[in-house]
Order: structure tokens, then sequence, then C-alpha cells
């Protein structure tokens, strides 16, 4: 029995000579102290020992495993803390260093155009509403005075949820909702996301829209004129001119395109302007008798106008982009040249 002592003695010693980590440490131990250890192991064959001898070799057992616990616990401090050691100097920061920059963020070319038009038609007086995106057919074509034969109402122009409810293509049915609560006079800016299956480098399915609606009397297409000047100077700079072309819209009679002289030519021709010396921004027009009596304003009393913008196509020509998607694909490249 001794010798088996002996030779377990030994065992653990070499055993536990190059060990390192915890877990090495814990496995060794199993080995000889488990439940099917070698020294559990000695244990059990104390039956076979004459009872006489038993007092004295469980004397020796003991001590045995006295010692090899000991010797476990005192490796595993010492590996224990070799291993805090090695984990603070992993984990250690050097608080003189300088603290990592978050990257700056920039607004978005929309945002910096939506809250530039808000700014310059609030100044104006305006006041801004916003309508929901899913509308029915009513606000957004029928109080419009959109014919029911109309293409705009076809099902490859807009998209229908079902038949009386979609996504809305216009941001002019808010201004319908807005002058059945309110009465003239009134200013009111309606910006929005609206909807159309439409898709080319110019167009999108999903863009966004600020609408302009001003209703008082003795309102005339001169007062329109005068405040597409005055927006057009502010958002393009102060030597950009304006003329309006007739147009046709079912909510407008007279109705009108709105051009703006190319800030890139200065009006001379060149081919952002295809040689006009003129750029497309806008439509807009005297709102017609109908919508209005559809509102329950008197148009023998009331007049006022209305306009149309695509929040896209303004950044496009501020910012000198020349395609649309640019403006979709969330690419850090672009945004990161309207930083403040």
């Amino acid at each position: 029995m001794q010798d088996k002592i002996n030779e377990i003695e030994r065992q653990v010693d070499e055993s536990v000579k190059d060990v390192t980590s915890s877990k090495s440490l814990q496995e060794i131990k199993l080995k000889f102290l488990g439940k099917t250890g070698k020294i559990s192991e000695l244990m059990k064959n104390m039956r076979d020992v004459p009872p006489e001898q038993r007092p004295s070799m469980g004397k020796l057992l003991n001590a045995l495993r006295q010692w090899t616990e000991e010797k476990f616990s005192s490796l595993e401090a010492l590996i224990k803390d070799a291993e805090l050691k090695k984990k603070y100097e992993i984990e250690k920061i050097d608080v003189t260093l300088p603290a990592k920059r978050a990257p700056e963020g920039a607004y978005h070319p929309n945002t910096l155009v939506r809250n530039e038009l808000i700014s310059i038609f609030s100044g104006m007086g305006f006041e801004v509403f916003e309508g929901p995106e899913i509308e029915n057919d009513y606000y957004n074509f029928t109080a419009l005075n959109t014919p029911a034969d109309h293409p705009a109402r076809d099902m490859q122009d807009t998209f229908y949820l079902s038949q009386d409810l979609l996504l809305r293509t216009q941001t002019s049915a808010g201004q319908i909702r807005y002058m059945e609560n309110k009465k003239p006079p009134l200013k009111v800016l309606s910006p929005g996301k609206v909807y159309r299956s439409d898709d080319d480098a110019t167009h999108s399915p999903m863009f966004s829209q600020m609408e302009g609606l001003v209703v008082d009397k003795g309102i005339t297409l001169c007062d329109l004129k005068g405040m597409l000047d005055e927006f057009a100077k502010k958002i393009f700079g102060t030597e950009i001119k304006t003329r309006l072309r007739p147009s046709y819209f079912p909510f407008t009679e007279p109705s009108v395109e709105v051009d703006v002289s190319c800030s890139e030519c200065g009006g001379k021709g060149c081919r952002l302007c295809k040689g006009t010396g003129w750029i497309e921004v806008l439509g807009a027009g005297m709102v017609n008798r109908r919508v209005l009596e559809v509102c329950g304003v008197d148009p023998d009393i009331y007049s006022g106008f209305a306009f149309g913008m695509g929040i896209e196509r303004i950044a496009m020509l501020k910012y000198g982009i020349n395609n649309m998607k640019f403006l979709f694909e969330g690419d850090t490249r672009l945004l990161k040249q309207f930083k403040a």
C-alpha cells in the first residue's frame, strides 16, 4: 500500500509540473480526487485490507488525500493569480491616450432642402400641415377635380391598397383636408412622401413632395409669380430668374409650369438645361373653382393659388446630383459631402 501511495505522490508532482491554466488543473485534480480518481479507488480498496491494518492504512490514505488537496489548492491560487494579472494586462486602458472620435453624421440632402423650404415659406406666413400617406380616392383625386377616366387613376400609375384606399400620389390631398377645417384667409405648406409607379434616373416610385396653397380675397397669378421669384432667389441664388409656361392640371385653372434660369450656364444654354437656358422646377396655378366649392369656399369671394414641387428634384438641381437614385442608396460617400 505504501508503494502505491508513493507512486501516486510522484504522479501528482509529475502531472502538475507544467500546468498553466485553471481548466487543466481541474482536469488533473479530478483524475486523482474525483469519484473515480486514483485516491478514491484506493479508499474503496480498504475493504480488502485486514481489519488489524485498517487504522494505519486509513491514516496513510487520509494523509495522502490531505497532501494532494493542499497541493492542488496552492497551485490553483497561483494559477488564478497569474491568469488575473494576464487579464488585467490585456484589458489595460491607457487613460492618457486621446479618445477615439466617433464619425460625425450629416443631414441628407433631402432633409437640408426640406428644412430650407419650410424656413423660406414659413417666413412668408405659411403654416405646415402633413396629411396621411394612405389616402382615399376622394381626397387624392375626386376633391381635386380629377376626372374618373384620368390616366393618373390607372393601376399602372397609382399604388392601390383596396378599391378606395391608395398610397397618395400627391400631397395636394392634405390641402383639401386643411381647407375643410380652416376658413380663408389661409396659407399652408404640405410636405411629405408620395408614391407613383414610375422609376428611372429622374423618377422614383417613392419621393418627397412639397405643396403650397394660398386662399384669400383678390389673389391673382401675379401674387403667385412674385412669391415664386422670392422662393427661387432664396433657394438657388439672387441671380436666378423665373418664368411661367402654360400647362394643365385638373385642380388649377389657369395652370403653369415654372422654370428657373439655369444656374450652370446663367441662361446661355448648356448640357444641364439641354441648350434652353431654363430648367423646370415645379407646377402651379390658380386653384380651380370646383376645388374651392368642394371645400366649402365661395369662389366668387375668394381665389387662391397652389404650387407643388419634388424635394428630390430641387436637391438635385441645388447640389448638382445627376441621378435621383443616389438620394436613396444611403452611400456615405455622397452624404459626407453635406457635412455642415
